[in-house]
């Protein structure tokens, strides 16, 4: 006999739509870092961080053809990090900024670390007995 209908219960505080997402954010952090990669698509960023734009507003203060406008869009938006709206003929872009928070939890964890370690070096560094700076050169005969 075959379940067609399942009920799953999960914990009050966390709606199913919110496991979803934040599983879904934490499993693209690839996707994230490799969207950030290219240098057009940082600054892509940087223009819709303050308010939407359309792809050809998007497109002008770069060198580079629509359609390649359109694929680091397209990057983007599989990373999760813009919201791409068709009103018409016109394509208005935002930023979600979920993707970036997840990302930037995730280098804060790293820099925890690292600190830490660099810390924990330079103390064993300052406890280290010194030895003397002077040391006798030979020379050839």
């Amino acid at each position: 006999m075959e379940t067609v209908n399942q009920t799953v219960k999960y914990p009050a505080r966390i709606s199913l739509n919110q496991m979803v997402n934040r599983l879904a954010v934490e499993t693209d952090l690839d996707a994230i870092f490799a969207a950030l990669a290219h240098p057009i698509r940082r600054a892509i960023l940087e223009q819709i961080s303050g308010d939407e734009a359309t792809v050809g507003e998007l497109a002008e203060p770069h060198k580079v053809s629509l359609p390649a406008i359109s694929k680091h869009l397209r990057v983007l938006e599989e990373a999760g990090l813009i919201r791409i709206e068709p009103e018409g003929r016109v394509h208005r872009v935002q930023i979600d900024a979920a993707p970036l928070s997840a990302a930037f939890g995730w280098l804060t964890r790293y820099r925890v670390l690292w600190e830490d370690r660099f810390d924990r070096l330079a103390e064993h560094l300052e406890r280290r007995p010194r030895k003397s700076s002077s040391r006798k050169v030979r020379r050839k005969t």
